[in-house]
Order: C-alpha cells, then sequence, then structure tokens
C-alpha cells in the first residue's frame, strides 16, 4: 500500500466528506462563473455603454487568464504548498467576483474578469488531486464523480440563477451571489484541507512562461482590437503583432534549446497527442463561441428576456450532463467512435443554428443547446484518451498543460473571430439593405410593403432602420454559425489519423 493510500485510510471518513464538499462547492463557483457572464452580456453592453466587440472581452481575457495560470499550476503548488494556494485562490477569486459586480466602467470590469481567471485557474486541477489523495482508492470513483458533476452543474446553475437576478436585480447581482458560497467553501478548506507530503521545490522557466504569455496576450489584443482599430492601419496593432511574434519566436527557440522548457517538445514527438492538440483546439474554439453570440442575438435581434435566456443556455448543461452519461458507454468503444459522434452533433448543432430566422422560437434554441452541451460531453472523455494513449508517463503533468493551454486559447481566439465577423457582416448587409430604401424603388410606394415603416418623415426612417439593422445583424450571426460549422466539419478527417489503442 502506498504512502497516499495509507494516509487516505487514517483520513475519518467525516473528514473526508467534508474536503469532498468544500473543493466542489469551490470548483462548481469557478465553473458557474466562466459561463454566467454569457447571459449578463447585453445588459452589460447597455449598461457600460460597450460596442459588441468590446463587450467579448469580459468572457475572452477571463478565458485567456485561465489559459495562461494553468500551467503554472503544478509550480504553485510544489512551492506554496496545496492547501495554500487552493485558499489564495478561492479568497481571490471571491474578491474578485464581488469586485466585477462593484464595476462601473468596462476596463475595470475586464481587470477582475482577468484576475477571477487567474485566481480560478488552479481550483479544478489542484482541487481533483486533493480529492483523489483524501480518498482511498477504492473509493475514487464515487468521489470523482461527485466531484466531476461540479464542473458539468455550475454551467447549468450559473446561466439559470444569472439571467432570473439580472432581470430582476441588475447584472451585478449575478456576481454577488457567489459571496456566500465563496465564504462557505473558504472556511471548509481552512478547517480541512491538509497538505499531503512535502513541498516539492520545482524550478519554474521563467523566460518560457514569459515569452508564451506576451505572444498570446498579444495576438488576443491583436484580434480583439484589431477591427474596432482598422488593424494594421493603427500603430498599436502593428506593435502587438510585432510583441507577439517576437516573442512566439523566442519562445519556440528557447524551449529547443533549454535544459528543461516551461513546455518539452519532445512532446511533439508523438502523433497521437499531436493529433490531440489540433483536435482539442478545434474543440475549445467550439466550446465558448455560442455562448457568447446567442444572448445578443436573442435578446437585441429576438427579443427575449434575460431570464429565457439563461434558461435557455443552462439546457446546455443539461445537455453536457447527458452527454457525459452517454460517454461512459461509448468509452467502451474506439475512441475515433465518440469524437466522430460528437462533432457529426457539433455540424448538426450549427447547421441547425444557421437556420435561425427572426421567427425562431424557444423550442428551437432550447433544441439546439441540449444538441450543442451533449456534443460537448461526448467529445471530451473519448478525446483525452485518444490523445494521451501513447504519450510516455513521463510528459503526463506537461502534456495536460499543453493540452488545457491549446482549448482555452482556441476558445478565445475562436470567439474574437466570430465576433468580428457579425460586426463586419452586419456592417456590409445594413450598407446593401439601405441601397434599397429610395424614392426610385417603386415597391416602397405600396402601403402594405413598409406598413408602420416609411421614408416620408424622420420617425418613419428611424424604425425602418432599425428593423434593417436587426435583419442584417442576423444575417451576421447566421454567417458566424456558418464559421462554427465549419470549423466542425474541418476536424473530421483529423480523427481517423488517430491510433485507438496504446501500443
Amino acid at each position: 500500500m502506498t504512502a497516499v493510500a495509507q494516509n487516505a485510510e487514517d483520513i475519518p471518513a467525516l473528514r473526508r466528506w467534508a474536503i469532498l464538499f468544500s473543493i466542489t462547492l469551490a470548483t462548481t463557483q469557478y465553473a458557474m462563473a466562466i459561463l454566467v457572464v454569457s447571459v449578463l452580456l447585453p445588459q452589460m453592453q447597455g449598461s457600460l455603454s460597450a460596442t459588441q466587440d468590446e463587450i467579448a472581452w469580459v468572457m475572452i481575457f477571463n478565458i485567456l487568464a485561465t489559459a495562461v495560470m494553468t500551467p503554472m499550476t503544478g509550480w504553485l503548488a510544489g512551492r506554496f504548498g496545496r492547501r495554500r494556494v487552493m485558499l489564495v485562490s478561492m479568497a481571490g477569486f471571491s474578491l474578485a467576483t464581488v469586485a466585477c459586480g462593484l464595476s462601473t466602467s468596462l476596463p475595470v470590469l475586464v481587470l477582475f474578469r482577468v484576475a477571477q481567471g487567474t485566481f480560478g485557474a488552479p481550483l479544478i486541477p489542484l482541487g481533483q488531486a486533493i480529492v483523489l489523495d483524501t480518498f482511498p482508492k477504492r473509493q475514487h470513483g464515487i468521489a470523482t464523480s461527485v466531484f466531476g458533476m461540479a464542473v458539468v452543474v455550475g454551467p447549468v446553475i450559473g446561466p439559470m440563477l444569472g439571467g432570473i437576478l439580472a432581470e430582476t436585480y441588475g447584472w451585478p447581482a449575478a456576481f454577488y451571489m457567489f459571496v456566500p458560497f465563496g465564504i462557505i467553501a473558504l472556511v471548509g478548506m481552512f478547517m480541512f484541507v491538509t497538505d499531503n507530503g512535502a513541498r516539492q521545490h520545482t524550478s519554474l522557466d521563467w523566460t518560457g512562461f514569459l515569452t508564451l504569455s506576451v505572444a498570446v496576450i498579444g495576438l488576443q489584443l491583436l484580434l480583439s482590437r484589431g477591427q474596432r482599430l482598422d488593424w494594421f492601419e493603427s500603430p498599436e496593432i502593428i506593435i502587438e503583432a510585432v510583441l507577439a511574434v517576437v516573442a512566439l519566436h523566442l519562445f519556440i527557440v528557447h524551449s529547443v534549446t533549454a535544459e528543461r522548457p516551461f513546455l518539452n517538445p519532445r512532446l511533439l514527438l508523438d502523433r497521437n497527442f499531436v493529433l490531440g492538440l489540433v483536435i482539442v483546439s478545434i474543440y475549445g474554439m467550439l466550446n465558448f463561441t455560442p455562448m457568447v453570440l446567442l444572448p445578443p442575438m436573442l435578446q437585441g435581434v429576438l427579443g427575449y428576456p434575460d431570464s429565457i435566456i439563461g434558461l435557455l443556455l443552462g439546457m446546455r448543461g443539461a445537455g453536457a450532463i447527458a452527454g457525459f452519461f452517454a460517454a461512459i458507454f461509448i468509452s467502451r468503444l474506439d475512441p475515433k467512435f465518440g469524437m466522430t459522434f460528437g462533432f457529426g452533433l457539433q455540424v448538426a448543432s450549427g447547421i441547425y443554428m444557421a437556420g435561425f430566422d427572426m421567427n425562431t422560437s424557444i423550442i428551437d434554441v432550447a433544441i439546439n443547446s441540449i444538441l450543442q452541451g451533449m456534443a460537448v460531453g461526448i467529445i471530451w472523455v473519448p478525446l483525452t484518451v485518444a490523445a494521451f494513449a501513447t504519450l510516455d508517463n513521463r510528459y503526463l503533468a506537461e502534456g495536460s498543460a499543453v493540452y488545457h493551454l491549446l482549448r482555452n486559447l482556441g476558445s478565445a481566439v475562436f470567439i474574437s473571430l466570430s465576433v468580428t465577423l457579425v460586426i463586419i457582416s452586419t456592417a456590409d448587409n445594413y450598407a446593401g439593405m439601405t441601397e434599397f430604401v429610395s424614392d426610385y424603388n417603386k415597391v416602397l410606394n405600396l402601403p402594405w410593403v413598409l406598413g408602420l415603416w416609411g421614408v416620408d418623415s424622420v420617425r418613419g426612417l428611424t424604425s425602418l432602420s432599425g428593423e434593417i439593422g436587426r435583419q442584417a445583424a442576423m444575417i451576421g450571426y447566421i454567417n458566424a454559425f456558418w464559421a462554427y460549422t465549419m470549423a466542425s466539419l474541418a476536424v473530421m478527417p483529423l480523427i481517423f489519423l488517430v491510433r485507438a489503442r496504446k501500443t
């Protein structure tokens, strides 16, 4: 019996379950916080006087902060101890969440969302490690199931409660709901969680970490602000592009030449793992993008209230639960089958969304959300199994860091590109449709064509302009949904190059 197993057996049962409850509550809040913002985006956009691309930063930079900080989790735990890192992470996450609710400007809100992602990043990987060390191996199944449900249930609860609170009390209330649960989780971890074993005095390759961070942040700023600043006509965009390219070059050179680089280039010698990295990047691209695009479409174009939007987004979480249960049985088969089936659902979901119009019903959106959730749940297990199937056990920790980094980076990049596509497409279609609003268009002289709109008064023109704007925006969202569908299709050939079993 190992030392860990002996320690786990020595822990009283009540203490074990108290640790599991505290950590599960903490990770549930982190999972909730990622998606609760999606239902708040339309209300925050109006409250903070932000454009559509600007308000997307609230989601993008939180994901980006998580992506950058996740690979540091092992070093932080080895340097400061798991208990201390968990307590500081939970306390920092809770304070940052309250600060998000108190924010009165977009830059401040984005700053605290970055802090939220930074402090929250270690909660899930460290929480899982503590749970596995706390319970003996014979109870790992049930402990992991309870812990894993937090990550799945959080996205269900977050949008639902957030939508109701935002509609009743305003969007800051959705952040304040985390406060009591954060205090309970923090007190529980303080009382029951202990460090298991001595700290490991590991070193961190700061050169690799900093150059990679600068490259990722430079790329994300370029994509997020490029459309607003007219791309390379702006000195800021040029500077960000140069920083991203130079930092990436330095990172690659350093990784190849350093004795112990931040991310080991030997990982790329494994074909399965490289394919897994490409596929998980696309998986990340498809994961959160609909959560950013659908709320402003549902409220701004179709006029849905926040509570209904929250309920519809929560259906995605319900679909994810069903998908994870289905993955239990699908995982017994070749991983390629599970991935093909899951990404096939993503393709069907994209085609479904591309068929949305001005008369799209609540049932249509709900079915689509469930479909997306099921796809996310079904893909994850076989994808992870296939990606690490042939990777040497020595590289599992580093491989996992790269794996999650690219998943989050894929989300952040594709969200920026999709929002940019919506904005450009909306503007182009608006300009094209307004060309038909003219005295020379004889169709407009027919009384049953314009209805309450008109071209002979300011009020009529304003109303007509608003309707053209709605129609143009709808086309913009449809174009973004087609891009989502194409990304889902693009991954299909890669799946069949994956080796099914470890040799």
